[in-house]
């Protein structure tokens, strides 16, 4: 520190926000800063009196992004409420209020940042305190905070592209060139103030982006102090945000986004995203990245770039996945099993058992006539090659992403962002207060907690996460127990409320009944968990106190899609790999905690049930996803500028339109993030039951990315632009899912599907030794795959209380398994097909995950992760790195060290000489 070593800077908890009158709670929490972090910061005296912000009124230029004089460029606006408007001014909260606001801007002075003031013109209430950053103080925190800045042009020549005849066609899908100009590209080093000369520096003004200023400027905002006590400051915007001392922190944006600005200096760049990335006329055109990363930061770049890239690839999923379909449903009239089932002769003729106890009866197979059509679409053999191409697919995609990624990267100068140029988070600094050696550099260095203390900090996040996890599996089996009461009430009572509604009887059965209401009571409980689950993992993360907002964004992401995972994906899972599995046979059902009898899957097996699920699911979840994202804010700006009009006469400056509009919230884009991974979960773990999946991800994102791009640009403020090297712990939790999806879709293919059955059948049940027919067919396979029971056997606490007219003196019913028939000396016992199918399915598991894993393995290894041309660019900038910016030394030292060199030789040679003289 520049005057006293000693000075500790503390941070309010959130409990000390709340200042209400003669109240106040402290923290014993402490750091100290260091001259690295905070070069310009100076000790404001306790007690003395601190210089006030300079007043100045509008100019009346509504465009203008300067202060009053029109040169010093505005990085920052504050905006706070002035407590000598107010009619109860001499409460202490407020006073207190405007103690702290009064240091907080004095201290912003002292550190070199230049304010000035002005009243709304919309609410006296209101001021706006505009914050410009002076050359000097960007130089050293451009230093600070490693910022890359070009050296020289590069020089090295980029190969052409083959497509090149192309582009008479594909220059309509990218952004006017006229409009959006390609930028000229750079080599670039890490910015050293005492090297400003060797930097490629053609303008001051224009050297260092406003995206660069805003982040420069927020860095000094969120570590300033507002709050002296003996040698303890209370510091950071953050908390005077949360405490009501300020209403609103954020950078300007630089027009307004349908008019161009009337300043001739302004580049407009927020008009140019509107119109050709934001705007609706420009939905088939390429997304301009560059100038994405230029305006918002690379982090909001990096997340654009990658939602691109995914709906890119998920154009050829989209066409094998439709094709898959059409495959399905041009041939479910022809497939011999669903023709059985709906045959009067055949499924007409075969009586199954009732599935649940008592009320349910007997009834006909062919009453699933439509769903067994239905289940053709998606049960089929091109559902197999389909879930083999998809595992593919996500290999190749994540490959291509690395390349991609990598490219970006180097185009980004984010190539060698390290966690030692990202600075600690402000609520990490301030409770550093245990000394430990660091175990690279050896020196001593504050830490916020003891190797025991995060140990127990980790262990309680761990503990909760866990906590609600078995707290939604419980929600899991709260919606299996309504799935049997409700089925055995449809069962008993649905036909009978449906006789008015002849044309819709056939087709909704108490397990269609049954599953639609539990898929949408199931989406419901999911949101509702969601939203409470949210506040507890961003407690938990706080109470971890990660050193970094990187690392705090990875250790949020990790517990939020844990959960997330569990609660999207349990009911899922569930009817994929446990709805009636485990339902013995009608002489001896399985009962769930004794009460309620295990619902068992339609003839055609759950597959269909899960495709509803998934249906159901990610519909409500896109439609849901989009109110929050765009009614909401829509209705808040609208509702604001209701509650604010002014006469049309009045003009109202950049920085108080931009107040009008929304805040980002605290996680910026990790929900955006977090709704497109759990969508990726959906169209690969699931895939093998709903190859439209794929297509109706490619709608979603096609809209997503535009409904995105007009919400950050027409709804809300301007976004403090930040660092990112890549998407973050996203990257391994898509590497994961691809790994888990090729499991999830064999066993899927195994044991949801009936197409293993259907094999075994085909090529071992239907000849000889097992079957009757001369060559392999499908016939009689409907007849071969349903066991019989004889009703005597039935237990009291089953035997049905009624049976239907035409049951006439039957005395079998039919049920779905594969066991031996009464009088069978093992009867009800598994048969000899139940055995060949087990084997089948799971050797067909084994080779399938072998064959996708190493076809994984080798397209992994095929494809390089960084292309040749990046690498070879890389290594050309840091060979010029070296040579400008760290060969200078050896010149300088050189330099130095040339008169002492020569004073030396020069004493050398007046000793030769006297030697010399006493010798002769």
């Amino acid at each position: 520190m520049n005057e006293s070593g000693d000075n500790i800077l503390v941070m309010d908890s959130l409990s000390e926000t709340k200042m209400d009158g003669d109240t106040e709670i402290e923290m014993g929490m402490e750091v100290v800063y260091s001259q690295e972090f905070l070069p310009t910061f100076e000790t404001i005296p306790e007690g003395a009196s601190v210089p006030k912000v300079e007043k100045a009124e509008f100019n009346g230029k509504s465009d203008s992004l300067f202060f009053n004089d029109g040169v010093r460029r505005i990085d920052f606006v504050l905006v706070y409420e002035d407590e000598d408007m107010k009619e109860i001014d001499k409460n202490r909260t407020f006073q207190k209020r405007k103690q702290r606001r009064e240091y907080f801007e004095a201290s912003l002075m002292k550190m070199g940042m230049e304010l000035e003031a002005a009243r709304s013109v919309v609410d006296e209430k209101l001021l706006f305190v505009k914050v410009h950053m002076p050359w000097d103080v960007l130089c050293t925190y451009a230093e600070v905070l490693h910022i890359k800045l070009p050296i020289q042009p590069n020089d090295l020549s980029t190969t052409s592209s083959p497509f090149n005849f192309l582009s008479c066609i594909t220059r309509h899908f990218y952004p006017s060139e006229d409009l959006i100009a390609k930028e000229t590209e750079y080599f670039t080093a890490p910015f050293e103030k005492d090297r400003l000369e060797y930097f490629y520096v053609k303008d001051r003004d224009l050297f260092f982006t406003p995206s660069m200023r805003s982040r420069m400027a927020y860095y000094i905002l969120s570590r300033a102090p507002y709050e002296v006590r003996g040698n303890i400051k209370k510091f950071g915007v953050t908390k005077l945000l949360d405490g009501g001392v300020y209403k609103a922190a954020y950078p300007l944006h630089d027009c307004r986004f349908n008019v161009r600005s009337k300043e001739e200096e302004c580049p407009n760049e927020r008009y140019l995203l509107y119109n050709e990335w934001a705007h609706p006329k420009s939905f088939y055109k390429m997304q301009p990245l560059d100038l994405i990363r230029k305006y918002y930061g690379e982090k909001i770049g990096i997340y654009f770039a990658w939602l691109g890239f995914y709906t890119a690839m998920l154009a050829l999923a989209a066409i094998v996945g439709l094709g898959c379909f059409i495959y399905g449903y041009t041939t479910q009239e022809t497939s011999t099993w669903s023709k059985e089932v709906c045959d009067p002769l055949i499924g007409g003729n075969i009586v199954m058992c009732p599935q649940c106890d008592k009320e349910c009866t007997y009834w006909r197979l062919n009453s699933t006539c439509e769903s067994s059509k239905k289940l053709c679409i998606f049960d089929n053999y091109g559902t197999l090659v389909f879930a083999v191409f998809m595992a593919i697919w996500v290999t190749v995609f994540l490959e291509f992403w690395k390349r991609y990624q990598a490219e970006l990267e180097y185009e980004w100068d984010t190539v060698e962002f390290l966690e030692q140029e990202e600075q600690p988070r402000p609520e990490y600094e301030a409770k550093c207060n245990h000394e430990r050696i660091n175990p690279v550099t050896r020196v001593k260095e504050k830490v916020p907690y003891t190797a025991c203390g995060r140990c127990i900090r980790v262990s309680l996040g761990i503990g909760t996460v866990l906590f609600w996890i078995v707290l939604i599996l419980a929600s899991v089996v709260a919606i299996i127990v309504y799935r049997l009461a409700v089925f055995f009430s449809f069962s008993t009572r649905l036909q009978s409320d449906l006789k008015e509604l002849e044309p819709f009887k056939e087709y909704v059965t108490a397990q269609m009944a049954t599953s639609v209401t539990a898929s949408v009571i199931s989406f419901v409980v999911i949101m509702v968990l969601n939203i409470l689950y949210e506040r507890v993992a961003i407690w938990i993360t706080d109470f971890e106190l990660p050193r970094t907002k990187t690392d705090y964004e990875n250790s949020l992401t990790l517990k939020m899609f844990l959960f997330q995972f569990v609660n999207y994906y349990s009911s899922c899972f569930y009817i994929a790999f446990a709805k009636g599995k485990v339902v013995g046979y009608p002489g001896q059902p399985v009962y769930l905690l004794g009460k309620y009898r295990n619902e068992e899957c339609d003839p055609g097996g759950c597959l269909i049930e899960l495709t509803t699920q998934l249906t159901v699911i990610m519909g409500g979840k896109a439609i849901w996803n989009n109110i929050q994202e765009v009614l909401l804010p829509w209705m808040k700006n609208l509702i604001f500028r209701y509650c604010t009009r002014v006469g049309s006469e009045k003009v109202i400056p950049r920085w108080e339109q931009d107040y009008q509009l929304q805040p980002i919230g605290k996680l910026g884009l990790f929900y955006e993030y977090l709704e497109m991974v759990i969508q990726f979960g959906f169209v690969t773990l699931f895939v093998a039951s709903f190859p439209l999946a794929p297509v109706l991800a490619l709608v979603n994102n096609l809209f997503e990315i535009r409904v995105d791009a007009w919400k950050i640009i027409t709804q809300f403020r301007r976004m403090v632009p930040e660092k990112a090297q890549d998407i973050g712990a996203w990257q391994p939790i898509l590497q994961g899912v691809a790994i888990l999806a090729v499991a999830s879709n064999a066993m899927i293919i195994a044991f949801t599907s009936d197409m293993i059955p259907r094999l075994v059948y085909y090529w071992s049940f239907s000849v000889y030794p097992y079957g009757e027919h001369s060559s392999h067919t499908m016939q009689g396979y409907i007849n071969n795959t349903l066991s019989v029971f004889d009703i005597q056997d039935f237990s009291n606490k089953s035997r049905p209380l009624q049976t239907p007219y035409w049951f006439n003196n039957s005395t079998t019913c039919r049920y779905r398994d594969f066991r031996y028939p009464p009088g069978h000396h093992r009867q009800y016992e598994y048969s000899i097909y139940y055995w060949h199918v087990i084997a089948a399915k799971m050797a067909f598991i084994i080779v399938v995950e072998h064959i996708v894993y190493l076809t994984k393995f080798v397209l992994s290894y095929v494809i390089p992760d960084v292309p040749y041309t990046v690498r070879e660019q890389i290594k050309r900038e840091k060979y010029l790195s070296q040579v400008i910016l760290h060969e200078t030394n050896l010149k300088l030292v050189t330099k130095r060290l040339k008169p002492v060199g020569d004073k030396i030789l020069k004493h050398n040679e007046d000793k030769e000489e006297e030697i010399m003289d006493l010798y002769f």
